[in-house]
């Protein structure tokens, strides 16, 4: 597959970029496509430091052409990016793309991490991210209580339950079978993109428990 990444600069873009080019092509998106491609080099290099010849190739563009591009789109943005973002974006996918939102609604506050449609009564991110799909059913949630430290390594084995959420099976499926080829994780089914918001808020809840207890870099993992 042509798995894209919207913001994939970032550090969770490189980290998913790193785990998934051996056996897809992964492009790297960006508003600045010089950036997206230096980007992509980069990845390239470690990636085959990692792990010798790799299946996929690695390539950057601007956002909309890797929008356009993109058989898996992984939405790699700030929660309130959502709106400037994803109404060009998500018009332009393939009618068969399907989208993938780790976005989290939170905000730090003098008390702590806080999920943003509690605290100021605003929608959680797939119902935003929904407005903006041509496909409403090929949108799912996924990767939110993810590391980002420990995902960027390619030869750390991560250990962690990953809560997803959509509303086409087949969606899903897809999603889940990426899950599993990052070693380490396995793919926890909530229910469809309305429960949603009980995935995002686990990221909130996650790291507050992170640093009030001095945990490094926990996941969640179900027992």
């Amino acid at each position: 597959m042509k798995i894209g990444i919207i913001g994939g600069t970032g550090g969770m873009g490189k980290g998913f970029a790193l785990r998934w080019c051996k056996k897809h092509d992964i492009l790297i998106g960006s508003r600045d496509a010089q950036r997206a491609s230096d980007a992509a080099k980069e990845y390239s290099d470690v990636a085959r430091e990692a792990f010798g010849n790799i299946g996929g190739a690695i390539s950057g563009a601007d956002n909309l052409s890797v929008a356009k591009q993109s058989d898996v789109l992984v939405l790699a943005i700030p929660y309130e990016n959502i709106d400037s973002v994803c109404p060009e974006l998500l018009a332009n996918v393939r009618d068969s793309c399907i989208v993938i939102s780790p976005i989290v609604p939170m905000v730090k506050t003098d008390t702590g991490f806080e999920f943003i449609p509690l605290k100021e009564g605003k929608q959680f991110a797939h119902q935003m991210v929904q407005k903006y799909m041509k496909n409403k059913q090929k949108l799912v949630s996924a990767f939110h209580v993810i590391s980002e430290k420990k995902l960027v390594d390619p030869k750390f084995v991560l250990d962690y339950d990953i809560f997803v959420c959509g509303d086409e099976k087949e969606s899903v499926d897809v999603v889940n079978s990426l899950i599993l080829e990052i070693e380490g994780l396995r793919p926890i089914f909530l229910g469809p993109g309305a429960l949603a918001y009980q995935a995002e808020i686990a990221t909130p809840l996650l790291l507050n428990a992170m640093i009030k207890n001095k945990l490094k870099n926990p996941g969640i993992k179900i027992l």
